[in-house]
């Protein structure tokens, strides 16, 4: 029986946990969840994770919120996309970085820019954001030289984390050319088999909902 991500396209941490279970092998089916209608502020979904937030999934008897712990377990359901088990902490490091450093203000930049009414994104604090945000594209550009992947010799989850909001065509402060070494990273994993921009891969994106 297959596995269910609530998830939506615009979502760059559901794209982490999708992406990953793509790679990994595991399986899984997307459900929409009414985001920008929403969805995750009602008493049904807020049943499913009382944090309010995608992505969830949900297998069998196991319920997990937070996309470094849907990687996580796909890790150990999988035994892939871990890397060696010697480098399990640098890994680790990476994922946790990103949550803290990259994801979480590249999301949330993104989203003051792009998915609020333009009289309401606040100036100020998105120069702050993209200031952060410089900064942690130029730590990840650094490690990146001369490396194909974040950790050892192949994909981990520490990459499938760190991309989760690089791919998206919104403005946000990012430009790919910009950082060569992440350009080139971001053209790895873009190569590897069943990878899918997050629009395709999840459903839910700005086209729908202007359509609606």
């Amino acid at each position: 029986m297959s596995a269910t991500l609530y998830c939506f396209g615009e979502s760059g941490n559901a794209y982490k946990a999708a992406l990953t279970m793509a790679q990994a092998g595991y399986d899984w089916t997307p459900r929409y969840v009414d985001f920008f209608g929403g969805e995750t502020r009602t008493p049904a979904f807020r049943a499913i994770n009382a944090m309010g937030e995608v992505p969830v999934l949900v297998d069998g008897e196991t319920t997990l919120s937070q996309s470094g712990a849907i990687q996580y377990h796909v890790v150990k359901a999988t035994g892939r996309m871990g890397g060696a088990a010697s480098r399990s902490e640098e890994v680790l490091r990476w994922v946790l970085w990103d949550n803290h450093k990259l994801s979480s203000q590249a999301g949330m930049t993104r989203f003051l820019m792009n998915f609020l009414p333009e009289a309401k994104r606040p100036a100020e604090v998105i120069h702050f954001m993209q200031g952060r945000l410089k900064a942690a594209y130029a730590t990840l550009d650094a490690h990146l030289d001369g490396r194909d992947w974040i950790v050892g010799d192949a994909p981990t989850i520490a990459d499938t984390a760190c991309c989760g909001y690089l791919y998206y065509p919104e403005p946000f402060g990012f430009d790919r050319a910009a950082w060569p070494n992440i350009d080139r990273w971001l053209g790895n994993i873009a190569a590897l088999p069943g990878w899918k921009h997050p629009y395709d891969m999840m459903p839910g994106s700005p086209a729908d909902r202007a359509k609606a």
